[in-house]
């Protein structure tokens, strides 16, 4: 949890193994599964598969913030998408990827 609170998220935890991730109205759930493994996905890496998609109000605000974050890994830089939206993915502790995003206007 610590992780995500570096993110600005506050946290409520709930044991065993559920918490409330909490930013500017947004609001990520998170569950735990003890012996829990993700199905084999080859090509899941290859394409960029997130796990994640926060649309934001501001994400050239919170990609420099985030930028600053020496322990938070930015695995794509802040760009424009084709199908209108300006994104950049960071990577958690757990190899999983959330995408922040913004229409471009």
């Amino acid at each position: 949890m610590e992780w995500y609170k570096q993110l600005g998220f506050e946290c409520d935890y709930y044991p065993p193994g559920f918490a409330i991730l909490r930013r500017d109205g947004i609001e990520i759930f998170l569950q735990q599964q003890p012996g829990y493994v993700p199905p084999e996905d080859p090509g899941r890496s290859k394409r960029h598969a997130w796990n994640v998609y926060i649309v934001t109000d501001d994400v050239k605000a919170l990609y420099a913030e985030y930028s600053a974050l020496p322990g938070v890994k930015i695995s794509r830089q802040l760009c424009p998408q084709e199908y209108g939206m300006m994104e950049f993915d960071v990577m958690d502790l757990n190899g999983h990827r959330l995408v922040f995003a913004q229409p471009i206007r």
